[in-house]
This record gives C-alpha cells, sequence and structure tokens, in this order.
C-alpha cells in the first residue's frame, strides 16, 4: 500500500465540504489532501497516526489536520468489541484556505485567519473543551449553502479564541511532506504493525517490511516518528489492554497480557504504568469513577 493523495469525496457541497462517516471503520490508508480537516469524533477509539506522530483519541475529540500533512485514523477494534460500540462515527470539514483567502481580508476574520495560517501541524482538543462544540459540528453537517457557510465561520471564529486550550501534537521534528516512497513504507510499516501486534513482532521482520536491515530501520523510524519501533508497538499493545480493561472482557491480567501481545504479566504491567501512568488495575478504578461521576 502506498500514501493516497486524498480527493475530497464532496467537492459540489461549496466552499466548506463535509463528510460524516457512519461506518465499520475509518478511510483505511495513510493519506493527504490539499484540504485542512477538522473532525469531530462522535463514537470510535484507536490511534491517530499523522507525520512523525502516533497517538490515542476518543470519543468527544476534535482533531485539526493541516493541508498536505499524511494521515490516518485507526479505529481500536482489533479486539471485539460490544455491539453497541462497535463502528465508527464522525464529522470530517474540509477547507482549501487558498478559497478563502479573499474572504479572510476582511478586518472581521482577522483571528480565524490567523488561526488557520498558523496551524503548523496537527492539534487536538480533549473531550472536556470539545463536547460544547459538539452542536456546531452537527449543525454544519445538518445545513447547506450560505447557512453552512456562517456555521463554519461561527465555529472557526470560536476556535480562534480558543487557541490556548488545544493541545498540539508536534514533536520537535518540523512539519514533515513525505515523498511517496516514504509513504509507501510507513505505510507498510503501520499496517503490518496493526495486524501483528499480538504476535511476537521481531526487528527482524518488521524489517523485512521497509526493506531495509534492521540497523537502517531502526534509525528510519526513529527519524519519522521520534520513538523507537518497539515504543510504538508497545502503544499500541496497550491501548488494547485499555479497551479489553474496560468492557470487562477479562479479569486475568495474564490474559489480557497475552492477547495483547505481552510475554509476560512482569512486562505488561510495566509498559501499561509507563505509558498511562496507571497500572491497569488503577486504570479500571479510574474509568469506573469516570463512569459513574
Amino acid at each position: 500500500m502506498r500514501i493516497v493523495q486524498f480527493t475530497v469525496p464532496v467537492p459540489d457541497q461549496g466552499s466548506v465540504c463535509v463528510q460524516e462517516d457512519i461506518l465499520p471503520e475509518f478511510y483505511g490508508n495513510y493519506h493527504r489532501h490539499k484540504e485542512i480537516q477538522l473532525t469531530y469524533i462522535l463514537k470510535g477509539k484507536g490511534t491517530f497516526l499523522i507525520g512523525n506522530f502516533s497517538h490515542h483519541f476518543d470519543e468527544d475529540e476534535v482533531f485539526i489536520v493541516d493541508a498536505d500533512e499524511a494521515h490516518m485514523f485507526k479505529k481500536a477494534d482489533m479486539v471485539s468489541a460490544p455491539p453497541l460500540e462497535q463502528g465508527i462515527h464522525a464529522i470530517h470539514i474540509f477547507i482549501d484556505y487558498q478559497a478563502f483567502a479573499n474572504f479572510f481580508t476582511l478586518p472581521e476574520f482577522e483571528g480565524a485567519k490567523s488561526f488557520l495560517e498558523k496551524i503548523n501541524g496537527s492539534k487536538k482538543l480533549t473531550a472536556e473543551y470539545a463536547i460544547p462544540l459538539k452542536s456546531n459540528f452537527l449543525k454544519i453537517n445538518q445545513s447547506e449553502g450560505t447557512q453552512r457557510l456562517l456555521q463554519f465561520l461561527n465555529l472557526i471564529d470560536h476556535l480562534s479564541k480558543k487557541i490556548e486550550l488545544w493541545t498540539s501534537l508536534y514533536t520537535g521534528i518540523p512539519q514533515k511532506r513525505y515523498s511517496d516512497d516514504e509513504g509507501i513504507r510507513m505505510n507498510d510499516i503501520f499496517q503490518y504493525t496493526f495486524a501483528h501486534f499480538t504476535e511476537k513482532v521481531t526487528l527482524e521482520q518488521i524489517s523485512e517490511v521497509a526493506h531495509m536491515t534492521p540497523h537502517a530501520f531502526c534509525k528510519y523510524f526513529k527519524k519519522h516518528t521520534r520513538k523507537t519501533y518497539v515504543a510504538f508497538l508497545n502503544e499500541i499493545r496497550v491501548e488494547q489492554a485499555c479497551k479489553l480493561l474496560i468492557n470487562g472482557q477479562s479479569e486475568n491480567m495474564a490474559d489480557i497480557a497475552f492477547r495483547t501481545g505481552f510475554n509476560n504479566v512482569v512486562n505488561f504491567n510495566r509498559v501499561f504504568k509507563k505509558i498511562i501512568k496507571l497500572s491497569p488495575s488503577e486504570y479500571v478504578e479510574a474509568y469506573k469513577l469516570k463512569e459513574i461521576s
């Protein structure tokens, strides 16, 4: 597979294009497009891959993706979920900033113009701050023509005044535009990892997928993601362990450890706490308290 130059599938909607996904899974290719993308996750949990960054995403979070930045949402569905939790639901808003350039010269839109021009990489708005915006995304999705444009401008105006609330997903590497060859390689690495994380994945195996020597692969992956491949693999495994824990599919930590690719419980507990900052049992308790409150 390769990085895909994605074409927004709704070009006849006007200046603000909206795509509502109610599907078993997100679009499955590592891809990019010329439009800036704003996404509200109404349903679904998983891993957000963008440029040189992998990050967990959850329901009721908003992500902003800069133009031409390679990215992919991957739902955490490798571990079976209850029927009510299956599938995804998201609203994606796409805008071609260049088409708005003249429009935003009006003084009333100075804040919105500054916000869109200075995105500089992906950002996330956590549920605490994103939930009040849910109705904005729903209204934009349900409206058309002038009403949609006005609703969108209202959303951008609000976001431009809340810049301090955004969580930057920037890792310290200047924004990277993947070449097609790099896109092919990174996509293959990601897809192989999602398909085989429950197994023992050796450095030799994943290096073969990337068509590189183990030494060259380690340097390449660290350069592009700012983390080792083992760290990335463990993040995927822990994400799946969290899903098992909160769905109550097993109370046996050894069972969860082996089902998510860890070779022993001690290593599972150590890695889990390093990534989540809580032990597995503490994570379950924290989740229950959140559900109750």
